[in-house]
């Protein structure tokens, strides 16, 4: 009788320490489903005047950063100021393209 109730008490026992190991186990293993992502970088507009290399939309700022760095990146293609003050910018194949 003693035996018999040994065994179950035991039994018992193992039954929620393995419970206890998967829960642990699925906790430690199973990959978080919230998304990190990270917001899109928003120049402020100080950066934007000081940084030539920044896209902007802004036609003046364009003018202004060629003429103070000679290149501006402006609707997402750079151009650039020649020696003979010409503006002009790189085409896919490489060659210049003047405005």
């Amino acid at each position: 009788m003693i035996s018999k109730l040994l065994l179950i008490l035991f039994s018992i026992v193992v039954l929620f320490f393995s419970i206890f190991l998967l829960y642990l186990y699925e906790k430690k293993y199973t990959r978080s489903t919230k998304i990190k992502s990270f917001p899109p970088l928003v120049a402020t507009p100080k950066e934007q005047e000081y940084n030539p290399d920044i896209d902007t939309n802004n036609w003046n700022l364009h003018k202004n950063r060629l003429n103070k760095f000679g290149r501006s990146q402006y609707k997402g293609l750079t151009f650039f100021v020649s020696s003979e003050d010409r503006i002009y910018y790189l085409s896919e194949e490489g060659t210049k393209v003047y405005c």
